[in-house]
């Protein structure tokens, strides 16, 4: 069975360039999955202005390391596109990868 890796990316966009943001996310989201990430999903926070999540999964932690790195550098020239636009540029971007744990159940 093969264990998937679910990644979270947190960061804050200038407000100013909300709507640019935005527009280039479908480039990127593009991008994620020809890297390798799947059931991406994309969020922007209700109570906190600018902050937005993306979620996604990945088959392992490789996969995980290099979109890591690709999203927080800018050597990649799609996903550093949105460099203008993140608060402190992309080495503000958080990144955390989890394995799902499975409740063991005394019998």
């Amino acid at each position: 069975m093969i264990m998937m890796i679910t990644v979270f990316m947190e960061y804050k966009v200038n407000p100013d360039t909300i709507q640019s943001y935005e527009t280039q996310m479908s480039s990127v989201i593009k991008e994620l999955k020809v890297c390798g990430a799947s059931e991406i999903q994309w969020f922007k926070a209700a109570d906190q202005p600018s902050l937005y999540v993306e979620c996604f999964q990945v088959k392992d932690k490789s996969t995980y390391d290099t979109i890591k790195k690709y999203r927080t550098t800018s050597g990649h020239p799609v996903f550093s596109s949105i460099e203008p636009f993140v608060t402190g540029g992309l080495e503000k971007i958080h990144c955390w990868a989890f394995e799902k744990m499975t409740i063991k159940e005394d019998l």
